[in-house]
Protein backbone atom coordinates (compact mmCIF):
# COMPACT_ATOMS: atom_id res chain seq x y z
CA UNK A 1 0.00 0.00 0.00
CA UNK A 2 3.03 2.41 0.96
CA UNK A 3 4.49 1.35 -2.17
CA UNK A 4 1.83 2.36 -4.31
CA UNK A 5 0.99 5.45 -2.47
CA UNK A 6 4.47 6.31 -3.36
CA UNK A 7 4.41 6.30 -6.60
CA UNK A 8 0.97 7.97 -7.10
CA UNK A 9 2.34 11.03 -5.13
CA UNK A 10 5.35 11.05 -7.09
CA UNK A 11 2.74 10.74 -9.86
CA UNK A 12 0.91 13.74 -8.99
CA UNK A 13 3.44 15.89 -8.37
CA UNK A 14 4.75 15.15 -12.12
CA UNK A 15 2.47 17.83 -13.12
CA UNK A 16 4.07 20.62 -10.83
CA UNK A 17 7.38 19.99 -11.89
CA UNK A 18 6.68 20.06 -15.78
CA UNK A 19 5.24 23.51 -15.27
CA UNK A 20 8.29 24.75 -12.74
CA UNK A 21 10.54 23.60 -15.34
CA UNK A 22 9.32 25.54 -18.38
CA UNK A 23 7.98 28.43 -16.07
CA UNK A 24 11.63 28.73 -15.23
CA UNK A 25 12.75 28.48 -19.05
CA UNK A 26 10.50 30.66 -20.14
CA UNK A 27 11.68 33.45 -17.37
CA UNK A 28 15.42 33.38 -19.31
CA UNK A 29 15.70 34.62 -22.63
CA UNK A 30 19.12 35.67 -24.13
CA UNK A 31 17.56 38.92 -25.45
CA UNK A 32 15.87 39.99 -21.73
CA UNK A 33 17.71 43.32 -19.83
CA UNK A 34 15.81 41.65 -16.75
CA UNK A 35 18.01 38.47 -16.65
CA UNK A 36 20.70 39.66 -14.06
CA UNK A 37 18.26 41.52 -11.93
CA UNK A 38 17.75 40.33 -8.22
CA UNK A 39 13.75 40.05 -8.86
CA UNK A 40 14.23 38.02 -11.90
CA UNK A 41 17.12 35.34 -10.46
CA UNK A 42 15.09 35.07 -7.19
CA UNK A 43 11.89 33.72 -9.22
CA UNK A 44 14.41 31.41 -10.99
CA UNK A 45 15.76 30.03 -8.17
CA UNK A 46 12.59 29.44 -6.72
CA UNK A 47 11.13 28.22 -9.96
CA UNK A 48 14.68 25.65 -10.16
CA UNK A 49 14.06 24.75 -6.34
CA UNK A 50 10.61 23.64 -6.84
CA UNK A 51 11.73 21.92 -9.90
CA UNK A 52 14.04 19.88 -7.91
CA UNK A 53 12.08 18.83 -4.91
CA UNK A 54 9.16 17.21 -7.01
CA UNK A 55 11.78 15.58 -9.31
CA UNK A 56 11.89 11.63 -9.60
CA UNK A 57 15.42 11.18 -10.18
CA UNK A 58 16.39 7.74 -12.25
CA UNK A 59 19.40 5.85 -12.61
CA UNK A 60 21.87 8.44 -13.63
CA UNK A 61 24.46 8.15 -16.30
CA UNK A 62 28.19 7.24 -15.66
CA UNK A 63 29.59 10.13 -17.97
CA UNK A 64 32.84 8.75 -18.21
CA UNK A 65 33.25 8.66 -22.22
CA UNK A 66 36.99 9.11 -21.70
CA UNK A 67 40.43 9.26 -20.22
CA UNK A 68 43.76 10.52 -20.06
CA UNK A 69 46.67 7.85 -20.21
CA UNK A 70 49.86 9.41 -20.93
CA UNK A 71 48.57 12.37 -21.89
CA UNK A 72 46.37 11.03 -24.71
CA UNK A 73 42.48 11.57 -24.33
CA UNK A 74 41.56 7.49 -24.61
CA UNK A 75 38.22 6.82 -25.25
CA UNK A 76 35.32 4.84 -23.03
CA UNK A 77 32.88 2.22 -24.48
CA UNK A 78 30.59 0.32 -21.56
CA UNK A 79 30.67 -3.48 -22.10
CA UNK A 80 28.60 -6.19 -20.01
CA UNK A 81 30.60 -8.51 -19.92
CA UNK A 82 28.53 -10.95 -17.58
CA UNK A 83 25.42 -10.70 -17.46
CA UNK A 84 22.80 -11.79 -14.84
CA UNK A 85 18.81 -11.40 -13.31
CA UNK A 86 20.05 -8.95 -10.65
CA UNK A 87 23.43 -7.38 -11.47
CA UNK A 88 25.73 -6.67 -14.72
CA UNK A 89 29.52 -7.12 -14.37
CA UNK A 90 30.39 -3.67 -16.33
CA UNK A 91 33.66 -3.24 -18.33
CA UNK A 92 35.07 0.18 -18.62
CA UNK A 93 36.86 -0.53 -21.95
CA UNK A 94 39.45 1.75 -23.07
CA UNK A 95 39.70 2.36 -26.99
CA UNK A 96 43.35 1.47 -27.19
CA UNK A 97 45.32 -1.31 -28.46
CA UNK A 98 48.33 -2.66 -27.07
CA UNK A 99 47.47 -1.64 -22.92
CA UNK A 100 48.07 -3.83 -20.36
CA UNK A 101 47.58 -2.69 -17.08
CA UNK A 102 46.13 -4.97 -13.53
CA UNK A 103 42.35 -5.63 -13.87
CA UNK A 104 40.33 -3.94 -10.65
CA UNK A 105 37.04 -5.36 -9.97
CA UNK A 106 35.20 -2.37 -8.08
CA UNK A 107 32.58 -4.35 -5.71
CA UNK A 108 30.02 -1.77 -5.47
CA UNK A 109 27.06 -1.53 -2.92
CA UNK A 110 23.60 -3.07 -3.28
CA UNK A 111 22.33 -0.72 -0.43
CA UNK A 112 19.69 1.53 -2.42
CA UNK A 113 21.81 3.67 -4.51
CA UNK A 114 22.97 2.77 -8.20
CA UNK A 115 26.58 1.75 -9.06
CA UNK A 116 27.28 5.21 -10.63
CA UNK A 117 27.59 6.63 -6.68
CA UNK A 118 31.16 4.98 -6.94
CA UNK A 119 31.61 7.05 -10.85
CA UNK A 120 34.99 8.97 -8.85
CA UNK A 121 36.26 5.90 -7.95
CA UNK A 122 35.72 4.44 -11.34
CA UNK A 123 37.19 8.08 -12.62
CA UNK A 124 40.27 7.59 -10.82
CA UNK A 125 41.65 3.86 -11.47
CA UNK A 126 40.74 4.09 -14.62
CA UNK A 127 43.83 5.93 -15.93
CA UNK A 128 46.48 2.66 -14.92
CA UNK A 129 43.49 -0.11 -14.50
CA UNK A 130 41.12 -2.12 -16.78
CA UNK A 131 38.11 -1.21 -14.44
CA UNK A 132 35.57 -3.78 -13.98
CA UNK A 133 32.18 -2.77 -11.69
CA UNK A 134 29.30 -4.82 -10.32
CA UNK A 135 26.19 -2.82 -11.85
CA UNK A 136 23.39 -3.97 -9.62
CA UNK A 137 19.59 -3.70 -10.90
CA UNK A 138 16.72 -2.38 -9.39
CA UNK A 139 14.55 -5.10 -7.91
CA UNK A 140 11.66 -3.75 -9.01
CA UNK A 141 12.31 -3.86 -12.41
CA UNK A 142 13.39 -7.75 -12.26
CA UNK A 143 10.64 -10.14 -13.00
CA UNK A 144 10.00 -12.57 -10.71
CA UNK A 145 10.08 -15.56 -13.14
CA UNK A 146 13.82 -14.54 -12.84
CA UNK A 147 13.80 -16.24 -9.04
CA UNK A 148 14.47 -14.44 -5.85
CA UNK A 149 17.92 -13.02 -4.65
CA UNK A 150 19.54 -13.83 -1.29
CA UNK A 151 22.87 -13.39 0.93
CA UNK A 152 24.20 -16.66 -1.07
CA UNK A 153 23.36 -15.67 -4.17
CA UNK A 154 25.45 -12.51 -4.09
CA UNK A 155 28.53 -14.89 -3.20
CA UNK A 156 27.76 -16.65 -5.73
CA UNK A 157 27.78 -13.74 -7.87
CA UNK A 158 31.29 -12.46 -6.83
CA UNK A 159 32.57 -15.82 -6.92
CA UNK A 160 31.39 -16.07 -10.92
CA UNK A 161 32.69 -12.13 -11.41
CA UNK A 162 35.92 -12.83 -10.03
CA UNK A 163 36.50 -15.97 -11.72
CA UNK A 164 35.87 -14.53 -14.87
CA UNK A 165 38.50 -11.97 -14.58
CA UNK A 166 41.01 -14.72 -13.45
CA UNK A 167 43.83 -14.48 -10.71
CA UNK A 168 45.65 -11.58 -11.72
CA UNK A 169 42.33 -9.14 -10.33
CA UNK A 170 42.68 -6.59 -7.50
CA UNK A 171 39.44 -6.31 -5.65
CA UNK A 172 38.22 -2.79 -4.02
CA UNK A 173 34.81 -3.36 -1.98
CA UNK A 174 33.04 -0.24 -1.19
CA UNK A 175 31.07 -0.46 2.29
CA UNK A 176 28.20 -3.22 2.25
CA UNK A 177 29.82 -5.93 -0.24
CA UNK A 178 32.82 -6.07 2.33
CA UNK A 179 30.89 -8.93 4.31
CA UNK A 180 30.10 -11.18 1.36
CA UNK A 181 33.78 -10.16 -0.56
CA UNK A 182 35.23 -11.52 2.51
CA UNK A 183 33.07 -14.71 2.36
CA UNK A 184 33.89 -15.22 -1.36
CA UNK A 185 37.59 -14.87 -0.64
CA UNK A 186 37.32 -17.37 2.24
CA UNK A 187 35.23 -20.36 -0.04
CA UNK A 188 37.40 -19.58 -2.73
CA UNK A 189 40.63 -20.24 -0.14
CA UNK A 190 39.20 -23.22 1.19
CA UNK A 191 39.20 -24.77 -2.13
CA UNK A 192 42.25 -23.89 -3.23
CA UNK A 193 40.21 -21.67 -6.18
CA UNK A 194 42.75 -20.78 -8.91
CA UNK A 195 40.70 -17.13 -9.19
CA UNK A 196 41.41 -15.83 -5.80
CA UNK A 197 42.36 -12.02 -6.18
CA UNK A 198 46.00 -10.78 -6.12
CA UNK A 199 44.54 -8.12 -3.21
CA UNK A 200 41.32 -7.02 -1.90
CA UNK A 201 40.91 -3.71 -0.71
CA UNK A 202 38.02 -2.70 1.98
CA UNK A 203 36.51 0.72 2.36
CA UNK A 204 34.31 1.56 5.30
CA UNK A 205 32.64 -2.01 5.24
CA UNK A 206 30.44 -3.36 7.49
CA UNK A 207 32.45 -6.31 9.07
CA UNK A 208 31.86 -6.47 12.96
CA UNK A 209 29.24 -4.11 13.60
CA UNK A 210 29.62 -4.31 17.46
CA UNK A 211 32.56 -1.96 17.13
CA UNK A 212 31.61 1.85 17.41
CA UNK A 213 28.59 1.08 16.62
CA UNK A 214 26.79 4.39 14.61
CA UNK A 215 23.08 5.98 14.11
CA UNK A 216 22.67 3.51 11.52
CA UNK A 217 24.09 0.03 13.26
CA UNK A 218 21.56 1.10 16.55
CA UNK A 219 18.59 1.34 13.53
CA UNK A 220 19.70 -2.06 12.16
CA UNK A 221 19.94 -3.89 15.53
CA UNK A 222 17.47 -2.66 18.08
CA UNK A 223 14.50 -4.14 16.67
CA UNK A 224 14.11 -8.58 15.87
CA UNK A 225 13.63 -9.58 12.25
CA UNK A 226 9.90 -9.58 12.34
CA UNK A 227 10.07 -5.84 12.90
CA UNK A 228 11.23 -5.44 9.58
CA UNK A 229 9.58 -7.92 7.90
CA UNK A 230 6.69 -6.51 9.24
CA UNK A 231 7.42 -3.04 8.35
CA UNK A 232 9.40 -2.25 5.46
CA UNK A 233 9.25 -4.86 3.13
CA UNK A 234 7.08 -4.39 0.51
CA UNK A 235 5.31 -5.82 -2.30
CA UNK A 236 6.18 -4.73 -6.19
CA UNK A 237 2.45 -2.85 -7.79
CA UNK A 238 1.65 -3.07 -11.23
CA UNK A 239 3.07 -1.08 -13.96
CA UNK A 240 6.58 -2.42 -13.15
CA UNK A 241 8.71 -5.72 -14.87
CA UNK A 242 8.88 -6.84 -11.07
CA UNK A 243 5.10 -6.70 -10.17
CA UNK A 244 4.92 -9.20 -7.27
CA UNK A 245 8.52 -8.87 -5.97
CA UNK A 246 9.17 -8.58 -2.54
CA UNK A 247 11.58 -5.60 -2.05
CA UNK A 248 12.90 -3.39 0.75
CA UNK A 249 12.32 0.15 -1.08
CA UNK A 250 14.60 2.72 -2.03
CA UNK A 251 12.34 5.24 -0.99
CA UNK A 252 12.54 4.05 2.42
CA UNK A 253 15.95 3.24 2.52
CA UNK A 254 16.34 7.14 1.28
CA UNK A 255 13.86 8.72 3.84
CA UNK A 256 16.46 7.19 6.12
CA UNK A 257 19.24 8.41 5.28
CA UNK A 258 17.97 11.91 4.96
CA UNK A 259 16.10 11.89 8.09
CA UNK A 260 20.06 11.24 10.09
CA UNK A 261 21.02 14.81 9.07
CA UNK A 262 17.60 16.39 7.63
CA UNK A 263 19.59 19.93 9.30
CA UNK A 264 22.22 19.42 6.98
CA UNK A 265 20.06 18.67 4.03
CA UNK A 266 17.62 21.51 4.69
CA UNK A 267 20.75 24.03 5.19
CA UNK A 268 22.29 22.91 1.43
CA UNK A 269 18.78 23.42 -0.23
CA UNK A 270 19.18 26.98 1.34
CA UNK A 271 22.39 27.67 0.30
CA UNK A 272 21.66 26.43 -3.33
CA UNK A 273 18.83 28.74 -3.56
CA UNK A 274 21.60 31.73 -2.29
CA UNK A 275 23.87 30.38 -4.56
CA UNK A 276 21.72 30.54 -7.53
CA UNK A 277 20.34 34.17 -6.74
CA UNK A 278 23.95 35.15 -6.12
CA UNK A 279 25.06 34.02 -9.82
CA UNK A 280 27.48 31.30 -8.58
CA UNK A 281 26.81 29.02 -11.10
CA UNK A 282 29.81 26.41 -9.81
CA UNK A 283 28.45 25.96 -6.45
CA UNK A 284 24.95 25.21 -7.74
CA UNK A 285 26.23 23.08 -10.23
CA UNK A 286 28.18 21.28 -7.40
CA UNK A 287 24.87 20.68 -5.67
CA UNK A 288 23.31 19.69 -8.54
CA UNK A 289 25.68 16.65 -8.91
CA UNK A 290 25.48 16.09 -5.66
CA UNK A 291 21.85 15.37 -5.03
CA UNK A 292 21.20 14.28 -8.53
CA UNK A 293 23.26 11.13 -7.39
CA UNK A 294 22.20 11.18 -3.24
CA UNK A 295 18.35 11.16 -4.39
CA UNK A 296 18.64 8.07 -7.19
CA UNK A 297 17.43 5.33 -5.08
CA UNK A 298 16.60 1.68 -6.33
CA UNK A 299 14.78 -1.37 -4.53
CA UNK A 300 16.60 -4.17 -2.58
CA UNK A 301 15.63 -7.59 -3.12
CA UNK A 302 13.58 -8.24 0.19
CA UNK A 303 15.18 -11.75 0.96
CA UNK A 304 18.91 -10.33 0.65
CA UNK A 305 18.12 -7.06 2.40
CA UNK A 306 16.85 -9.32 5.40
CA UNK A 307 19.54 -11.99 5.47
CA UNK A 308 22.38 -8.95 5.53
CA UNK A 309 20.27 -7.34 8.70
CA UNK A 310 20.21 -11.21 10.54
CA UNK A 311 24.02 -11.95 9.59
CA UNK A 312 25.54 -8.59 9.80
CA UNK A 313 23.63 -6.75 12.21
CA UNK A 314 21.74 -8.83 14.60
CA UNK A 315 23.87 -12.18 14.62
CA UNK A 316 27.44 -10.90 14.04
CA UNK A 317 28.04 -14.22 12.10
CA UNK A 318 31.39 -13.12 10.79
CA UNK A 319 33.53 -11.58 13.55
CA UNK A 320 32.10 -14.71 15.80
CA UNK A 321 33.00 -17.40 13.35
CA UNK A 322 29.56 -18.81 12.48
CA UNK A 323 28.49 -17.22 8.97
CA UNK A 324 28.28 -20.25 6.59
CA UNK A 325 27.52 -20.02 2.94
CA UNK A 326 25.51 -22.90 1.07
CA UNK A 327 25.69 -24.93 4.29
CA UNK A 328 29.42 -24.56 4.99
CA UNK A 329 31.13 -22.84 7.64
CA UNK A 330 33.69 -19.93 6.28
CA UNK A 331 37.31 -20.02 7.92
CA UNK A 332 38.45 -16.77 6.65
CA UNK A 333 42.17 -17.74 8.29
CA UNK A 334 42.15 -19.90 5.14
CA UNK A 335 43.42 -17.03 3.16
CA UNK A 336 47.02 -17.10 3.09
CA UNK A 337 47.91 -15.40 -0.30
CA UNK A 338 45.70 -12.94 -1.04
CA UNK A 339 46.85 -9.22 -0.12
CA UNK A 340 44.25 -7.52 2.14
CA UNK A 341 44.02 -3.65 3.04
CA UNK A 342 41.32 -1.42 4.75
CA UNK A 343 40.34 1.83 4.50
CA UNK A 344 38.18 4.11 7.22
CA UNK A 345 37.41 7.58 7.42
CA UNK A 346 37.73 9.66 11.02
CA UNK A 347 34.35 10.82 10.70
CA UNK A 348 32.35 7.89 9.25
CA UNK A 349 29.00 7.98 10.83
CA UNK A 350 27.34 4.68 8.85
CA UNK A 351 30.47 3.01 9.62
CA UNK A 352 32.24 3.23 12.78
CA UNK A 353 35.90 3.64 13.13
CA UNK A 354 37.31 -0.02 13.89
CA UNK A 355 34.28 -1.84 11.91
CA UNK A 356 36.10 -2.45 8.62
CA UNK A 357 39.95 -2.98 9.90
CA UNK A 358 38.93 -5.60 12.34
CA UNK A 359 38.83 -7.97 8.58
CA UNK A 360 42.58 -7.57 9.61
CA UNK A 361 42.79 -9.47 12.42
CA UNK A 362 40.12 -12.21 11.13
CA UNK A 363 41.94 -13.11 8.37
CA UNK A 364 44.86 -14.18 10.44
CA UNK A 365 46.67 -16.74 7.97
CA UNK A 366 48.07 -13.54 5.66
CA UNK A 367 51.32 -12.61 6.16
CA UNK A 368 51.88 -8.99 8.34
CA UNK A 369 53.53 -7.84 5.46
CA UNK A 370 50.79 -8.34 2.97
CA UNK A 371 48.38 -6.72 5.65
CA UNK A 372 47.65 -2.42 5.75
CA UNK A 373 45.22 0.03 7.36
CA UNK A 374 44.44 3.09 6.37
CA UNK A 375 42.20 5.99 8.28
CA UNK A 376 41.62 8.83 7.15
CA UNK A 377 41.52 12.10 9.30
CA UNK A 378 38.84 14.52 8.85
CA UNK A 379 36.93 12.13 5.83
CA UNK A 380 33.25 10.94 6.60
CA UNK A 381 31.76 7.94 4.69
CA UNK A 382 31.35 9.26 1.63
CA UNK A 383 34.89 11.24 1.50
CA UNK A 384 36.18 7.68 1.46
CA UNK A 385 35.54 7.08 -2.16
CA UNK A 386 35.10 10.08 -3.51
CA UNK A 387 36.24 13.77 -3.81
CA UNK A 388 39.09 15.79 -3.11
CA UNK A 389 40.50 13.43 -0.09
CA UNK A 390 40.12 10.37 -2.04
CA UNK A 391 41.73 11.55 -5.29
CA UNK A 392 45.02 12.90 -3.12
CA UNK A 393 45.43 10.89 -0.71
CA UNK A 394 43.67 7.53 -0.41
CA UNK A 395 43.69 6.37 -4.07
CA UNK A 396 47.67 6.87 -4.58
CA UNK A 397 48.20 4.76 -1.25
CA UNK A 398 45.40 2.32 -2.28
CA UNK A 399 47.07 2.33 -5.89
CA UNK A 400 50.63 1.31 -4.56
CA UNK A 401 49.16 -0.79 -2.97
CA UNK A 402 48.14 -2.95 -5.41
CA UNK A 403 50.82 -2.65 -7.26
CA UNK A 404 53.13 -3.87 -4.41
CA UNK A 405 50.81 -7.07 -4.17
CA UNK A 406 50.73 -7.32 -8.22
CA UNK A 407 53.29 -10.52 -8.67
Amino acid sequence: MLYKLNAQIMEAMRPVHVAARHTRQMFYQPWNPLNTSWMFRTIRASLELTERLTDYYEQPAWELDSTEIDGREIAISYDVVMHKPYCDLLHFRRRTRGLKQPKLLIMAPLSGHFATLLRGTVREFMTDHEVYITEWRNARDVPMADGGFSFNDYVDYLIDFMGSLGPDTHVLAVCQPCVPALVAAGYMAMHDNPNLPKSMTLMGGPVDTRISPTEVNDYASGRDLEWFEENVIMRVPRGFKGRGQLVYPGFVQLSGFMSMNMDTHISKHFKFFNDLIKGDGDSAEAHRQFYNEYLAVMDMPAQYYLDTIRRVFLEHQLPRGEIEYRGEKIDLKAIKSMALMTVEGELDDITGRGQTACALELCGGIPKGKKQHLEEEGVGHYGIFNGRKFRESIAPKVRAFMQKNSG
